[in-house]
C-alpha cells in the first residue's frame, strides 16, 4: 500500500511538471515580474556632484586648488533620497605615498561614502589629477586697516597690534607671494576715544592658513590742541 500510495506522488509530480508546461513557464515570469515591480516600487535615481576630501595627507603636502567634484549616481527609495543633507554622500582619497608634481588616482565605489539602502550605480570620472605642493611656514608682519577719520579736534597718535606679526602656512607659491597680511576693517568714524579691538585676519586665500586667526588691535586718540 505504501509503494502505491509513493508510485501515486511520483505520478502527480511529473503530470503536474508536464501538464500545460508553457502555461506555468509564463505564470512564473509573470510571478517573477510582479516581484520586481513591488520590490522597485519607489524607487529613484540621481545624481550628485561631491567635493572630494583627503585622509592620509603627508605631513608637509597639499593639494593645489580646487579638485573638479566627482558625479555620483546613487539609487535608493525616493523617500530616502529626499532626505539627503549635504555630507551624506562623501568622496574621501587617501593620500598616504604620494610626492610631489601631479598624479592620478582612481575614484572606486571603496572611497564613496553613501547613507544605508542607498547603493551606487555610476562614478564619473573614474580618476582625478591632482597637483601635489610642499607646504611651507614664514612670519609676516600684520597691517591694520582703518578707515574713516576721529571727531573733529582728535587724532590718531598711535597704532599698537598685539602680535605685530603672525606666521602662517601654504603652498610655497602661495607662501612666496605674501609679504604682509591684513585685518578686517576697523572703522574710526566720529570716534572720541582710546579704542581697542580684537580683529580677525583677511588671509585672503583659501590655500593659507594661520594659527594666529585674530589679533589685538589699539588705537590711541590724541586731543588737538587749539592756538587760542
Amino acid at each position: 500500500l505504501r509503494r502505491r500510495k509513493g508510485k501515486m506522488k511520483k505520478s502527480n509530480i511529473n503530470k503536474f511538471i508536464t501538464t500545460n508546461p508553457w502555461l506555468k513557464l509564463i505564470s512564473l515570469i509573470l510571478a517573477m515580474a510582479l516581484w520586481f515591480f513591488v520590490v522597485s516600487k519607489g524607487r529613484s535615481v540621481i545624481t550628485v556632484d561631491v567635493p572630494i576630501g583627503f585622509k592620509k595627507v603627508p605631513a608637509k603636502l597639499a593639494v593645489a586648488g580646487h579638485p573638479v567634484p566627482v558625479s555620483i549616481s546613487i539609487e535608493g527609495q525616493e523617500s530616502v533620497l529626499n532626505k539627503l543633507k549635504e555630507g551624506d554622500v562623501s568622496v574621501i582619497l587617501d593620500l598616504s605615498g604620494v610626492k610631489t608634481g601631479k598624479v592620478s588616482l582612481p575614484v572606486s565605489i571603496d572611497e564613496v561614502t553613501v547613507p544605508k539602502a542607498v547603493n551606487v550605480i555610476e562614478i564619473l570620472p573614474l580618476s582625478v589629477d591632482l597637483l601635489i605642493e610642499e607646504k611651507v611656514r614664514k612670519s609676516v608682519p600684520v597691517r591694520p586697516i582703518i578707515v574713516g577719520l576721529p571727531a573733529e579736534g582728535f587724532l590718531i597718535r598711535a597704532i599698537e597690534v598685539i602680535p605685530s606679526e603672525v606666521e602662517i602656512e601654504g603652498m610655497r607659491k602661495d607662501v612666496g607671494r605674501v609679504y604682509f597680511v591684513k585685518t578686517d576693517i576697523i572703522d574710526v568714524t566720529g570716534v572720541t576715544g582710546n579704542i581697542q579691538h580684537n580683529i580677525p585676519l583677511n588671509l585672503n586665500n583659501d590655500s593659507i592658513i594661520t594659527d594666529t586667526p585674530a589679533v589685538e588691535v589699539n588705537i590711541f586718540l590724541q586731543k588737538i590742541k587749539r592756538k587760542s
